[in-house]
């Protein structure tokens, strides 16, 4: 429903809720299914793929390769790590969002802005599959308008989440029951984005990212509790 108003968010909200109850592992895997789906529903429905391709090559190209070392070099870490990785992820995502942020990047600058923001995304979803921070604060700084946002995301985030579930594949994440239920959880998924894209031809975007924000705030909260407690 999130990712239907604003166009992203996800993983961010639903790992952070699914680890009240699952561990981050199982978590982060029964996502992957659903990010790569509704990531490729957004890219269709946005359009100029492969224009949009082109014009965020280079942060495509670093954040792939993030994911695919990250994904595997984190394999043996403790769920106690990837809950407060995930926890300081989301709680950077929230400030930066109720913030202003004064990140301008020119034209001159966008190419080595794309290789550290790109390379940061990796870093971050390798390890939590949420990659929104960096890129949001990205996107901010080249001043795309709301269209643009929503189509770079899509398109950044789908190639990001493919070595991310081919990873998770090959490490044994993604097989069996989990596989199972990350494909199931495409039905709620589609269910809440279409309800809220009507959510958001209806109230003040304003209002709903200011509720979401104190959402997240709390998910944040709760997941380095959990890192503090294990």
């Amino acid at each position: 429903m999130i990712k239907g108003v604003i166009g992203l968010g996800l993983p961010a909200v639903a790992i952070g809720l699914m680890t009240f109850i699952l561990d981050p592992r199982q978590a982060i895997a029964m996502i992957v299914i659903p990010m790569v789906v509704t990531n490729a529903w957004q890219i269709w429905r946005s359009g100029k793929t492969l224009q949009t391709i082109a014009k965020y090559r280079v942060f495509i190209a670093a954040l792939v390769l993030g994911v695919g070392v990250l994904v595997f070099s984190s394999a043996g870490a403790s769920n106690r790590f990837l809950t407060a990785a995930m926890g300081v992820v989301i709680i950077v995502f929230v400030i930066t969002s109720a913030t202003p942020f004064a990140l301008k990047i020119s034209d001159l600058r966008d190419t080595k802005a794309q290789t550290l923001f790109g390379g940061l995304c990796g870093i971050f979803g390798g390890l939590t599959s949420i990659w929104t921070p960096p890129l949001a604060i990205y996107l901010h700084g080249r001043d795309v308008d709301k269209e643009e946002f929503v189509r770079a995301s899509g398109i950044i985030i789908f190639m990001g989440s493919l070595p991310l579930a081919f990873g998770y594949l090959q490490l044994g994440f993604l097989t069996g029951p989990i596989l199972a239920t990350s494909t199931a959880m495409l039905v709620p998924a589609f269910i809440g984005f279409s309800v809220g894209e009507v959510i958001r031809r209806r109230i003040s975007e304003t209002v709903f990212k200011r509720v979401l924000l104190v959402a997240f705030f709390a998910i944040g909260l709760n997941l380095l509790r959990q890192a503090i407690l294990q």
